[in-house]
């Protein structure tokens, strides 16, 4: 069988497609390089630059390659950006999709991935959050996931394109290979870490004075590795017949701000200094996961769950590309 990794030379696609490769699963992967990088998809591996839009790619594609499944990846991701520029998050993340998904549907396609978030819930009500936690997203980029979530279900119930949907809490860390290069970088961790390398002066920790223990923001980390596992575990459970479904992924257990700081300086034996911002508006005090449900239906346990080690592989990549993927390593 071949699958369509959309977004396949993204931070978490790359890594499940490393992941596939490495179970002899055979990845096509479709990614216009507005955020990804080429130098992420090893060369062995079928790799158009193209957008999820383009009908005709996509269906040439499916075609080439008997394409019998989809990973889709490809979306625009900065939160804020969404709120400024709503239209690119509605065109890309909603319109895009949606002429993805009706070419999958028209090519006989009929096993879908999907990469979402726990953004769809927008404030929470309670924590940790699990799947039945009403969605009221606080921004585009939340209600541009939801949307594809709804679309899917419509598709399912009408066509049988079968589903899953996995909502994401905080993606974090690297493998040998793959690591995080965002360009804007606005991530904690690899920001931490940025500090630390003396790239930047310092961290900026939004908000201090949180109903939190020690006044900062609550977050609930999961290893990009252990991310690309649970879509392969998704992808073999559709295989076995079983109906569409959502799940969280997420570690359950949340760290604050400060305890990353703390973390990277253990881990890279630097003096970060952090500096004391205002709250950013809609920044929940506690975003943690409940993923009782993919650790059961899913068979499914993150493998490298500690704080420590998400960063310390993190700190490994950038140690070994210091330019991110403009390193040539």
């Amino acid at each position: 069988m071949a699958i369509l990794v959309t977004g396949g030379a993204g931070y978490i696609g790359s890594v499940t497609v490393d992941a596939l490769v490495a179970r002899a699963e055979r990845p096509i992967v479709l990614d216009n390089l507005v955020y990804g990088h080429r130098e992420a998809v090893d060369a062995d591996v079928p790799f158009y630059k193209g957008d999820i839009g383009d009908r005709g790619l996509v269906a040439e594609l499916i075609r080439t390659y008997s394409i019998d499944e989809c990973i889709h990846f490809s979306a625009y991701a900065y939160v804020g950006e969404s709120v400024t520029d709503p239209a690119k998050y509605y065109q890309n993340n909603v319109a895009a999709t949606l002429e993805l998904l009706d070419v999958l549907r028209e090519q006989g396609v009929r096993r879908v991935i999907f990469s979402s978030t726990c953004a769809t819930y927008g404030e929470p009500q309670y924590t940790p959050i699990d799947e039945n936690h009403p969605q009221q997203p606080a921004n585009p980029y939340g209600w541009s996931k939801l949307m594809v979530e709804r679309i899917l279900a419509s598709f399912d119930a009408a066509y049988g394109l079968r589903y899953t949907a996995l909502r994401y809490f905080n993606a974090a860390g690297a493998t040998e290979l793959r690591g995080e290069d965002h360009a804007p970088e606005t991530h904690l961790i690899p920001l931490t870490l940025a500090a630390a390398a003396g790239k930047i002066a310092n961290v900026s920790i939004y908000g201090v004075d949180y109903p939190t223990p020690d006044g900062t923001a609550i977050r609930d980390y999961i290893h990009v590795a252990d991310l690309a596992d649970a879509h392969i575990s998704a992808l073999e459970r559709l295989r076995s017949g079983a109906g569409s479904d959502v799940f969280n992924l997420g570690n359950g257990s949340g760290y604050s701000v400060l305890e990353v700081i703390d973390s990277a300086r253990r881990v890279t034996g630097c003096d970060i200094e952090a500096a004391a911002s205002p709250r950013r508006p809609g920044d929940p005090a506690v975003l943690v996961a409940n993923a009782d449900k993919a650790r059961s239906m899913l068979d499914w346990q993150p493998s490298r769950a500690t704080l420590d080690e998400i960063v310390a592989s993190a700190w490994a990549w950038h140690q070994k590309n210091p330019d991110g993927y403009q390193s040539g390593a």
